[in-house]
């Protein structure tokens, strides 16, 4: 067998296991896209491996298509990254064979909190499947690897019904070419670098802020609404003394174990870094990039918060995606 007929061999088996998915498109897909389209929340993307990183692609098809969504690594989740979860969110779960211990640790625990889960398995007897409320069979006959072992059509597959699932979406949002632009301002991206922070930074209730003494549960609630992964900790005329992001909780965790008495002023990272609204964005991301930010506070001259800036308001998601690789995943204002 020559080279050209391996490819071609890949190419029908996973062509075939796309195919084959179409049959199974039916009232568990249907009930899929009715739970997200009734949410409240986010669509959160969970999976370990291969199946993490369909996820993540999901998840960034999702985000361009009019749907907020995010990913959760299973591992992490239970180390602090549950801060991100609400019980408006869907959660949608992959897993071929529905026995990755990760993600079967994990979605009780987001059962508690009362979130809806969506399962892309192989198997719809699986552990993992038992414990979903939604079933989406994306089993395939065999791997394009010829020892049948490294995830090839099952990873295909799994794509394949994240992509019919955002694109079902986009129908039932009436989702135009006008509002995918606004996902899409890349061509855009010199123009927003030259405006200035004031333009385009965040002000009244979109900045996310708890008072010092506010309660763990006040300041998870505040980076859940806000959506912005941060808040601000201010005194009571609304000076700004420090940031709480969901890295800050996440350390918190790991170093003390049982947080739930610590107030904002214990989290807080103090003295976040500043930028001067009448500087330009590619400053404002310049400092960002030095740093290893992804948040900077506007205030005035009495340290009173005027505005916050997040990575997003400059590259937007997309871009900032693409160029991820910049920033630290732990982000320290220290």
């Amino acid at each position: 067998m020559v080279i050209v007929d391996y490819a071609k061999e890949v190419l029908r088996i996973e062509s075939e296991a796309i195919s084959a998915l179409i049959k199974r498109i039916g009232p568990e897909f249907e009930k899929a896209v009715k739970l997200i389209l009734n949410s409240k929340g986010r669509v959160i993307l969970t999976g370990m491996g291969k199946s993490g990183l369909i996820g993540r692609k999901i998840s960034a098809t999702l985000n361009s298509t009019g749907t907020p969504s995010t990913f959760l690594h299973p591992a992490e989740a239970i180390h602090g990254d549950l801060g991100m979860v609400t019980k408006d969110d869907i959660v949608v779960a992959i897993s071929n064979g529905g026995r990755t211990i990760e993600i079967n640790r994990l979605l009780p625990i987001l059962k508690n909190i009362g979130v809806k889960i969506i399962a892309f398995t192989g198997d719809p007897s699986s552990p993992m499947a038992k414990m979903s409320d939604v079933v989406i069979d994306v089993g395939v006959e065999r791997e394009a690897c010829p020892m049948n072992l490294a995830p090839t059509a099952s990873t295909t597959a799994a794509l394949a019904m994240g992509d019919a699932l955002a694109v079902a979406l986009i129908h039932c949002r009436r989702f135009t070419k006008e509002d995918f632009k606004k996902f899409h301002p890349g061509g855009s991206l010199g123009e927003r670098l030259a405006s200035r922070v004031k333009e385009v930074m965040r002000e009244g209730n979109r900045i996310p802020m708890v008072s010092e003494d506010a309660s763990l549960q006040e300041v998870l609630s505040e980076i859940n609404q806000k959506n912005l992964g941060a808040t601000l900790v201010t005194d009571s005329e609304k000076r700004l003394e420090g940031i709480i992001c969901d890295g800050d909780i996440r350390r918190a965790l790991i170093k003390y174990g049982d947080i739930s008495h610590m107030k904002a002023k214990d989290l807080m990272t103090p003295s976040p870094k500043v930028v001067d609204e009448n500087q330009s964005a590619g400053e404002a991301l310049s400092l960002m990039e030095f740093y290893g930010i992804t948040h900077l506070v506007i205030i005035d001259e009495m340290r009173r918060v005027k505005g916050i800036i997040h990575l997003h308001d400059i590259l937007g998601r997309e871009e900032f995606k693409i160029n991820a690789g910049m920033f630290p995943t732990k982000e320290s204002h220290k």
